[in-house]
């Protein structure tokens, strides 16, 4: 079947999904937490094939970490999983409740988006996320994985399938798409699909933008900074910014580049160095830096390096201005932080930084939908519109009006034999 097909299907099928009820869709959530642990063997088996293949076409280190599944990841996705089923249903919630006159009553209220196409990286964990907050939150989605994880995608996708149907739910609320020539396919079904979220490179991105109806909603580059300004707790700078470059460096939350404080770069930048060489991070920097540091030096035209590896870009400013001024610049919109001990500073950076994630004092790594509490996330965005920042169940939902009445007709009120009493309740 094609996708076209697969999608008019979902988009007749959406409806019943978002009537269904918060305890069936829950129960589905347990069948799958259940499933993908009984099977996690057979998971394990596909992964290590995707993983053969990647080693053999010689794939970069960082797609390779993303594309591993293990023990952890599937520990992390069924803690995700079961943080979801305790949140409060994002469905039904009444936003607005006003009577427009005496018995002609108005409701705001929750409902799905309806069919969500989402177009990821090569990361079994990512499908597991998707698909967990696409069954909470009463969407039906079309899925496509990285080619690098094939096996693993279609592996953890029946296994998950499957388990939703024996629960309940209709057979056509989630479909995998694994044909890189179906992503074009996807992009046509303007009539049947609500909602495309790519995650990629910044061309990748582009190239969807530019090429359907479709709204989409994510990001394209993950290029966060640290600024450590001129009032800095040194042993708390150093924690933060090995934690944001080292813990995961594949991660698109992870710190791509530091800002220092011209004031203090004398005295913090070689112990900078230090840790990053005994990180194994290898330094990049303007010739300012590389006068105080060993470093290879770069130009001011490559700051918008999104490196995804153990390599960090370093810069000197003169202020908090300056700081905010190049990552406004420079960066994602992503996640930015500073680190300062200077409230003035602080309230400055926090309120002047155009970005989704604006931190203090701690690790851009935070910048995540399960660590928000969101119990995972489909993607992060760094648009404006409807979601930004970790994209959890409230991005993934939109509302209706519901207007209840007692035979009321426009013609009175625009007579003035009626006349609208306007009261929220």
């Amino acid at each position: 079947m094609s996708i076209s097909e697969i999608a008019k299907k979902m988009k007749l099928t959406s409806p019943y999904v978002a009537s269904s009820s918060a305890e069936l869709r829950n129960d589905a959530l347990r069948a799958v937490m259940k499933a993908l642990n009984d099977n996690k063997e057979e998971i394990f088996a596909a992964n290590k094939k995707d993983l053969i293949k990647a080693e053999e076409n010689g794939i970069s280190h960082a797609v390779i970490k993303r594309l591993k599944f293990d023990e952890g990841k599937l520990y992390s996705c069924i803690e995700g999983i079961e943080m979801l089923i305790g949140l409060p249903d994002p469905l039904g919630k009444v936003l607005l409740d006003r009577q427009l006159d005496t018995g002609l009553d108005l409701y705001r209220v929750t409902c799905p988006i309806g069919v969500i196409g989402v177009i990821f990286e090569a990361r079994p964990d990512a499908l597991v996320q998707i698909s967990a907050l696409c069954i909470k939150s009463g969407n039906c989605a079309i899925l496509k994985g990285g080619k690098e994880t094939t096996e693993s995608n279609r592996t953890i996708f029946n296994i998950i399938k499957n388990a939703v149907i024996n629960a309940g739910l209709p057979e056509n609320m989630l479909n995998q798409a694994e044909a890189h020539s179906e992503i074009d396919e996807l992009l046509a079904c303007d009539k049947d699909v609500d909602l495309l979220i790519p995650r990629g490179s910044n061309k990748f991105v582009s190239y969807i933008i530019n090429n359907t109806k479709i709204p989409v909603m994510g990001h394209a580059d993950g290029i966060c900074h640290i600024y450590v300004d001129r009032l800095y707790d040194e042993k708390l700078a150093l924690n933060v910014i090995h934690d944001a470059k080292t813990q995961y460096c594949a991660a698109c939350n992870a710190v791509e580049t530091i800002l220092v404080n011209h004031s203090v770069a004398a005295e913090f930048l070689p112990k900078l160095y230090e840790m990053l060489a005994g990180a194994g991070v290898k330094v990049r920097g303007t010739k300012e830096v590389a006068q105080i540091i060993q470093c290879e030096v770069m130009g001011e035209d490559e700051f918008n390096t999104e490196y995804l590896d153990l390599c960090l870009s370093v810069k000197l400013v003169d202020d908090v201005k300056e700081a905010a001024d190049h990552i406004n610049y420079f960066g994602s919109h992503h996640t930015d932080c500073i680190i300062s001990n200077d409230a003035t500073a602080v309230e400055y950076f926090m309120e002047t930084v155009d970005s989704a994630g604006v931190f203090h004092n701690c690790s851009t790594r935070f910048s995540d939908g399960f660590r928000y509490g969101f119990g995972a996330e489909v993607g992060i965005s760094t648009g404006k519109l409807h979601a930004r920042g970790p994209v959890g169940l409230e991005g993934l939902v939109t509302y209706k009006y519901k207007l209840f009445g007692h035979g009321q007709i426009v013609g009175d009120y625009a007579s003035g034999r009626a006349s609208f009493r306007h009261i929220d309740r």
